[in-house]
């Protein structure tokens, strides 16, 4: 594919692909990086892309999968105390609260068994889909969503209990 028909076929795509990228990344500057991203993405394989029958469609899913890729980074980088835990206002109360329920939730998973303990922390907090999980651990699908079951109903039970126990005891 030449300069002009990359003109014609795949810059009157950006709007559409800005609008994909910032409904997924939520930020525009990031949104436009992405959209940055891809559009060079396909002018370094532009000689390919006539093997294409959708080139709208290809250019779309380039977009979405760089995307993708930004958020997987930015989750990669989150820390469980930044997830805001409630709805309540921002009070240094409520804030002491939130800390000491994030410091809980770390310690309980802390004390699963390593596997569990694993794939847990893979999904909930690094982002990773669970086929991911299942190459990386090296078992099945199947086995990787029982071990996350089992380890979010361990930490919401524990949690729970105590929860409560402080609660009463207070």
């Amino acid at each position: 594919m030449d300069l002009e028909r990359f003109k014609t076929n795949i810059i009157p795509l950006r709007d559409k692909l800005f609008t994909t990228s910032l409904m997924l990344l939520g930020d525009k500057d990031d949104a436009e990086d992405s959209v940055q991203e891809a559009l060079l993405k396909l002018w370094s394989i532009r000689e390919k892309l006539d093997a294409y029958d959708n080139l709208g469609g290809f250019a779309m899913q380039t977009a979405k999968n760089i995307a993708i890729d930004k958020l997987r980074s930015r989750k990669m980088t989150v820390e469980p105390e930044d997830f805001y835990l409630g709805k309540s206002a921002h009070t240094p109360h409520s804030q002491m609260e939130e800390k000491e329920s994030v410091e809980l939730i770390r310690k309980i998973i802390d004390s699963l068994p390593q596997l569990q303990q694993r794939i847990i922390l893979m999904r909930d907090v690094e982002g990773y889909e669970l086929d991911e999980i299942a190459q990386i651990v090296g078992t099945q699908v199947s086995a990787v969503t029982m071990n996350l079951s089992r380890a979010r109903k361990k930490v919401r039970e524990k949690f729970l209990l105590i929860n409560s126990y402080l609660q009463k005891s207070s």
